[in-house]
């Protein structure tokens, strides 16, 4: 163990909120109507560091009859908001954008002690979302409708992009600001009013946010966060979904919840957008150099294993030509033993953390233990890493998967390269890739020296983004989302505002 490390084990204080510089964004309790409310009868439940398992602070959770208050807040404030020009919603999102980079730093400690991802992650995760805002912020003043002619000559139909209503938004745990910002970002610039349910593993960066949005002098009850601990989750999901207040819904997850939501969202007939599971395949053609081999190497590293692999446009299954694999294996593992640094996220030298938590960790083993059994071998890692944490697994690189494994066919949410030989057509590899037992499509990669199999890859890959050369695809101009059972509508881009607006037609006779 090196100095560095030592250091941050032994001083705990590294891994409290003490670090944070601005301790009036460490907030408690649930923020509705402008102000952080304090029920006497509310349930507590604790907030831990994924490093060491550490409680760091009680959270008040939203009580039932709070929950059912900020329906009612968010419902009367939308129809204020609504009023507003697209140039003051323009004006605040900017604010919000310029008071979140103020506040970046302690952000970013929040992400990390909430979270486990390095502190350089977690600042690349702020700047992330704060992009959403600014984007957002220019989108506000864009939301335009049509003047259509009729085909009667005494009548003109206009059409108009109106803002769809109150908005309840469900956000997960592994980006626990963006995830918020890229859904508010465009309800806000839509003109829509939000209450926003954050993970339960994850509420003090939601929570922060509020502080944040209350000493930018956002409008009282335009954005309400509630947080709930894991137990009740189910049952505010459920009264999200059912609320009469609520005209839509916007959920990030698993397939499987977003399925169960979508069933309760059917009896008050809301809209609803849904960013769901992937199981995203990373293909490699045989490279024509070394030099594009090893681009293609750095690039699955960043796109698997960053954020030590949680994320939801995570690389899944990885094939690799069989006239490049050997080369290609070799160089992975080495550069892997060269760069990572597996630590606590606190420590600015670590590059990787622990899993947000020790069930994360268990799976992970499991799937890695399935895949030694049927024939899998084990090129880098393969292991818990407790000496380290409760909740650490080595970054793992297993050759030799087959679709028999059970880590073929699931989403891995951790730092495991699952690696397929192949030899075959671009396109026949890229049909077999879009074929999966979830029948997900989210997100894809390819990397080739050809063009041609560039655009028959990105044609034939069944998914909703797709990186040609490129394992980092996420941006405020990306249409984010994916297709068949990884949910529909878009996040982010120009089209992100359509999922809060509702088209207004008005035939007028001249």
């Amino acid at each position: 163990m090196t100095v560095s490390l030592k250091r941050f084990y032994s001083n705990s204080a590294f891994q409290t909120l003490k670090v944070i510089k601005n301790q009036s964004l460490i907030q408690t309790s649930p923020f509705i109507n402008g102000k952080f409310t304090n029920e006497l009868d509310a349930i507590k439940f604790d907030v831990t560091n994924p490093f060491d398992g550490s409680k760091l602070i009680e959270i008040n959770a939203t009580t039932n009859n709070e929950l059912s208050k900020a329906f009612q807040v968010t419902k009367n404030a939308f129809f204020n908001f609504k009023t507003f020009t697209p140039k003051q919603r323009a004006l605040m999102l900017r604010k919000l954008n310029e008071s979140v980079i103020a506040n970046s730093e302690d952000l970013a400690k929040l992400i990390t002690l909430e979270n486990g991802k390095p502190l350089k992650d977690s600042m690349g995760e702020v700047l992330y979302g704060a992009s959403f805002l600014e984007w957002f912020a220019d989108e506000a003043c864009r939301i335009n409708g049509s003047v259509i002619d009729s085909a009667f000559p005494n009548k003109k139909i206009v059409s108009l992009r109106e803002p769809i209503g109150p908005v309840g938004i469900l956000t997960p745990w592994n980006f626990p600001l963006a995830m918020i910002t890229r859904k508010l970002g465009a309800a806000l610039a839509a003109g829509c009013s939000v209450i926003i349910k954050p993970a339960a593993d994850t509420p003090l960066t939601a929570l922060a946010f509020a502080k944040i949005c209350q000493e930018a002098n956002i409008p009282d009850g335009l954005i309400n966060i509630t947080p709930v601990e894991e137990k009740r989750t189910p049952l505010f999901g459920k009264m999200f979904c059912e609320s009469p207040e609520l005209r839509k819904i916007s959920f990030t997850g698993s397939t499987r919840v977003g399925s169960l939501l979508l069933e309760q969202c059917a009896s008050t007939v809301k809209k609803v957008s849904m960013e769901l599971g992937g199981n995203a395949p990373f293909i490699v053609s045989n490279m024509n150099s070394s030099h594009e081999l090893s681009r293609a190497v750095d690039e699955l590293i960043a796109g698997k294993f960053r954020s030590s692999g949680q994320t939801c446009v995570c690389v899944n299954r990885i094939y690799i030509h069989e006239e490049v694999y050997d080369e290609f294996v070799e160089l992975l593992v080495s550069r892997l033993k060269e760069t990572v640094r597996l630590g606590p996220g606190m420590d600015p030298t670590v590059t990787h953390g622990p899993l947000v938590h020790r069930r994360a960790v268990d799976k992970v083993d499991s799937l890695v233990q399935d895949a030694i059994s049927k024939g899998a071998k084990v090129l880098l890692g393969g292991k818990r890493r407790d000496d380290l944490g409760p909740s650490f697994y080595e970054m793992t690189v297993l050759g030799g998967v087959t679709d028999k494994m059970k880590i073929y066919e699931t989403e891995i949410f951790g730092p495991v390269a699952a690696i397929c030989p192949y030899n075959d057509s671009m396109e026949n590899i890229c049909r077999k890739a879009s074929q999966n037992i979830e029948d997900v499509g989210l997100a894809g990669y390819i990397f080739s020296s050809s063009r041609e199999e560039c655009r028959v890859g990105s044609s034939m890959l069944d998914v909703g983004m797709v990186g040609v050369n490129t394992g980092l695809i996420s941006e405020a101009a990306l249409p984010f989302g994916g297709v068949r059972r990884s949910g529909f509508g878009r996040e982010g881009s120009v089209f992100g505002v359509d999922e809060y607006t509702v088209v207004k037609s008005i035939i007028e006779r001249i």
